[in-house]
């Protein structure tokens, strides 16, 4: 592989690390990662998406023994961060429903901290087009890889699970699927079609990127969902680090577009706060956010799943929530929910309610 220089001087390298690739991270010469991280290769004409996965690779080799000193700093949670366990009986009624209607719930697959309050509530957030993502972000627990095919009986599987929740409120997400054409949005639009068709349920989605197409986009806002959402997750500059096949922009384009396509949908974004980010650069987040109209916004501590993954700089105190919340109040977002413990889906029927101006409904509604 071939890497520019300052002086414009060319020279061989080894391969770099990329995903799907499980051999041991070569080290980079700082000088070069400098280089990439300067913005000179992008203006020499490399793709960013290259420019962000090399910059990963470079700093992978550095990633345990960072996960080692945030481990020492960070090696106790603090009491706000305690959950009272699921039971066995709870899970086991939840599992074998899943099972049987061979159904994911991202609160499996991503160790959500809130999963024991939301299936002790008999609610979950539904996972489709399989298990495996195509992409592999350094803070999700979602595995990895080549994907199965999509499975043409979700969406009425799904059916019958609300049915049996007797949920009004449905959320749905899925992993990124680089594979599939269209993203998988014809079988997103299918799955709120058949909700809509066969269950009072209101239905929010939070989708991917779509690789930035607008047509995926449109096709799943016909489909009719009541909530859109799709997440920044991290403040821009951690980007390279931790989300280096994504795109801060991309992303808010995909918000800014789905309004001017559907005005009436209520859009989404959350981001995870203690990977290193500022203060100052989440109230920016939120600010970009507000240009782009996104009405609700979600934001919580992230909880590294494995040492293999990117490491938890600092337990965010819950002050710093309140404020954060605060700020969210006064740009004028709709919805809004800041706390160690919130994910994009938690208490997500509630914060529709409010919106809408209705009676707030139980949890697991």
């Amino acid at each position: 592989m071939l890497l520019s220089q300052g002086s414009g001087e060319l020279r061989r390298l080894p391969p770099c690390h990329f995903r799907f690739c499980h051999r041991p991270p070569i080290p980079v010469a700082s000088q070069e990662a400098a280089h990439l991280r300067t913005g000179s290769a992008v203006r020499c004409g490399w793709p960013w998406v290259l420019v962000a996965s090399i910059i990963a690779a470079m700093d992978t080799h550095k990633l345990s023994d960072t996960a080692a000193r945030a481990s020492k700093a960070v090696a106790h949670k603090p009491p706000w961060l305690k959950r009272r366990a699921l039971t066995a009986e709870t899970w086991q009624q939840m599992k074998q429903m899943l099972d049987r209607l061979a159904l994911a719930t991202i609160c499996e697959e991503a160790d959500c901290p809130n999963v024991g309050e939301c299936f002790r509530q008999g609610t979950a957030t539904f996972l489709i087009l399989g298990r495996t993502c195509t992409r592999n972000c350094r803070f999700c627990a979602v595995r990895h890889g080549r994907p199965d095919p999509v499975d043409p009986d979700e969406p009425r599987h799904l059916v019958e699970a609300v049915q049996q929740l007797g949920l009004r409120h449905v959320v749905i997400t899925s992993v990124t699927r680089d594979d599939l054409a269209d993203g998988g949005a014809a079988h997103f639009a299918a799955c709120i079609e058949a909700l809509h068709a066969n269950t009072p349920a209101s239905v929010e989605v939070l989708i991917p990127d779509f690789g930035g197409r607008e047509a995926p986009l449109r096709a799943v806002l016909a489909a009719g969902p009541e909530v859109l959402g799709h997440n920044v997750e991290v403040v821009p500059r951690l980007y390279p680090l931790i989300r280096p096949a994504a795109d801060y922009r991309r992303s808010l384009r995909v918000l800014e577009r789905a309004k001017r396509i559907r005005p009436s949908v209520y859009c989404k974004s959350g981001l995870m706060v203690g990977v290193g980010e500022r203060e100052e650069e989440v109230i920016q987040v939120l600010r970009d956010l507000r240009d782009v109209h996104c009405d609700f916004v979600t934001i919580g501590q992230y909880l590294s799943p494995s040492q293999l993954h990117y490491p938890v700089a600092e337990y965010v105190e819950p002050q710093t929530f309140e404020r954060y919340a605060r700020v969210a109040q006064e740009l004028g977002f709709s919805g809004v929910s800041c706390g160690p413990f919130v994910r994009s889906s938690y208490r997500a029927a509630q914060m529709l309610d409010r919106a809408r101006g209705l009676p707030g409904r139980a949890h697991g509604a």
